[in-house]
């Protein structure tokens, strides 16, 4: 077992920022219409993007492991999620997102059900995936 530790750090600055740091940082935000400044993603498009970047991170693995010519990968993922619950408006439902839809093309000279395996092992391998299906524990501290 090859146990490594991510870490990122995110500091609150006016309004909805939220700088990142991590190896390459960047800033969330809130639109304007919810009273940010429109800077960066707000943290669900954050989210369901981590999923599509690792979908397209894990494919490239695979591929360069199995020698896999493979010219791209494209994933478009959306998500569900209650907002009135979020805001506060109702204690009925859940925070998180209801369900999560990825619709994922993959550029290579593969047919349709080798496509549909090599997507099933990408997500079998993907750790925003399995963190997203899986339980982990979490572990918030006042520091």
């Amino acid at each position: 077992m090859a146990i490594s530790t991510i870490k990122t750090e995110s500091v609150m600055g006016a309004g909805f920022v939220t700088k990142v740091n991590c190896s390459n940082p960047f800033i969330i935000d809130q639109p304007k219409g919810m009273g940010g400044t429109d800077e960066g993603p707000n943290p669900l498009e954050v989210f369901l993007a981590s999923l599509g970047g690792c979908i397209c991170a894990i494919g490239r693995i695979i591929a360069n492991q199995r020698k896999i010519e493979l010219r791209g990968i494209e994933a478009i993922v959306e998500g569900d999620i209650d907002k009135d619950f979020l805001l506060g408006k109702t204690t009925e439902g859940r925070s998180g997102f209801t369900e999560i839809r990825s619709f994922v093309q993959i550029d290579a000279e593969m047919s349709k059900v080798e496509k549909e395996e090599f997507l099933k092992e990408i997500a079998s391998r993907c750790p925003i995936a399995d963190n997203m299906t899986q339980t982990t524990v979490l572990k918030p501290t006042v520091v």
